[in-house]
Order: C-alpha cells, then sequence, then structure tokens
C-alpha cells in the first residue's frame, strides 16, 4: 500500500463521527452539518466544504473506504442504511485515475501518470477490493460520453 491515497492517510474517526451526527434525529432546528471534499486540483482535503442542511433527507457518501472492513470504515458502515459498490475493470479504473490524475496536474505526462497509477492508486484499489465489506447492490460503470469532464475530453484530445 503506498501513502497517497490509502485508507490509513484518512481520518476514518473523524467519518465515523460525521456519519454518526447524520444518524441523530434531525429538526428545522438542528445546524447545517459540514463534511470535508476532496479538491484533485490542490490534491488535499477541503474541510467544511459541503454543508449538509437539516432539510436533507438523503444523503450519500461516495469514496474508496465507503465498504472498507477495518476501524473506523467499518463503523461508518455500519450505520449507513445500505452501501452501493460501482466495479469496473482494472484497466478501466487505471486509465481513469490516470486521466485524471493527468488532467489535475498531478503529473507531467500520461505516461508518468499511468506509472504513478499503477504503484499506488491500483494498489489501493486491490487493497479494498480484498478488504470489501458485503454491499446490498453492485453497479456496473459504463462509459458516458455527457457525463465526460471538459478537462478529461481534453486529455483525450491531446492522446489522438
Amino acid at each position: 500500500i503506498f501513502r497517497r491515497g490509502a485508507a490509513f492517510t484518512f481520518d476514518a474517526q473523524s467519518y465515523f463521527e460525521l456519519v454518526k451526527k447524520l444518524r441523530q434525529p434531525i429538526e428545522a432546528t438542528t445546524p447545517t452539518i459540514y463534511a470535508p471534499s476532496f479538491n484533485h486540483a490542490v490534491k488535499d482535503p477541503v474541510e467544511n466544504d459541503i454543508g449538509i442542511p437539516p432539510t436533507a433527507r438523503v444523503v450519500i457518501f461516495e469514496g474508496l473506504y465507503v465498504a472498507l472492513n477495518r476501524d473506523g470504515w467499518r463503523d461508518a458502515a455500519e450505520l449507513m442504511d445500505e452501501i452501493w459498490a460501482i466495479e469496473t475493470s482494472m484497466g478501466v479504473a487505471q486509465a481513469r485515475v490516470a486521466k485524471r490524475n493527468f488532467a489535475a496536474g498531478i503529473t507531467a505526462t500520461l505516461e508518468e501518470s499511468m506509472m504513478r497509477t499503477r504503484a499506488s492508486d491500483m494498489q489501493n484499489a486491490r487493497d479494498v477490493m480484498d478488504e470489501r465489506l458485503p454491499v446490498q447492490e453492485i453497479v456496473q460503470s459504463v462509459e458516458d460520453e455527457s457525463w465526460k469532464s471538459e478537462d478529461m475530453s481534453r486529455v483525450e484530445r491531446e492522446q489522438e
């Protein structure tokens, strides 16, 4: 497991505390609860970036470690009504992550991004697959051009 993006680099206990807070009864007087986000352009989390108002009735958590069978992550997962997983082949995942990282400026070239992705991100992905909790639904990922960001489209055009 490589340090960048590995489960142990995230604050699983804070994530668990956030999920616990959101499971409490919410009333009109409940203050907005804030969750962190991740900004790939700056390569770091952004604390208190996502406001969850008391009017929210459905909250969706997404991320590589949501169903990880480890302390903190497992505790949070036990509080979820359902856990779904999105699956795709490791090859497709590697290409997507490498393009995203290159588009975000993490690497200077797409080749460098592919090497970095193989050495780090895909190791973390394999760890998740080996340690994933049971899920209620598995959704197969498909390519949908209408959802592709301009940055990703630019990277693909440059590679043609």
